[in-house]
């Protein structure tokens, strides 16, 4: 018996799954809702269990989940102000030349 047990543990699981996966993707189809799956994470680790490679990038997809994202560097922004130099970039201003404005240094206009 503890043998039988033991011999459908794995099959048994994954079938349990599959099963469970595809009732998850058929009740999130006729919710509209987006997200993660269960099943997903239930895979990711069942396969950290096994690969400690998987184990590596699952807690590198955890950390840079947390970091704050940056601007790209070495684009220009698109929308910038320049106190210095007294000007103001908009992007598609049709009017100036690659959509710069001057201004006069007079708040009032």
């Amino acid at each position: 018996m503890v043998e039988t047990v033991l011999t459908w543990a794995v099959p048994g699981g994954t079938l349990l799954m599959v099963a469970f996966g595809v009732f998850e993707l058929r009740r999130q189809k006729r919710r509209g809702r987006a997200g993660t799956p269960i099943t997903a994470t239930y895979v990711n680790e069942f396969t950290a269990m096994f690969y400690g490679t998987k184990r590596m990038e699952l807690d590198h997809r955890d950390s840079m989940s947390m970091m704050r994202e940056e601007d790209a560097q070495g684009g220009p922004p698109p929308l910038g102000v320049d106190l210095d130099a007294g000007t103001v970039v908009l992007p598609g201003n049709p009017g100036t030349k690659a959509g710069e404005l001057r201004s006069t240094g007079d708040p009032t206009g």
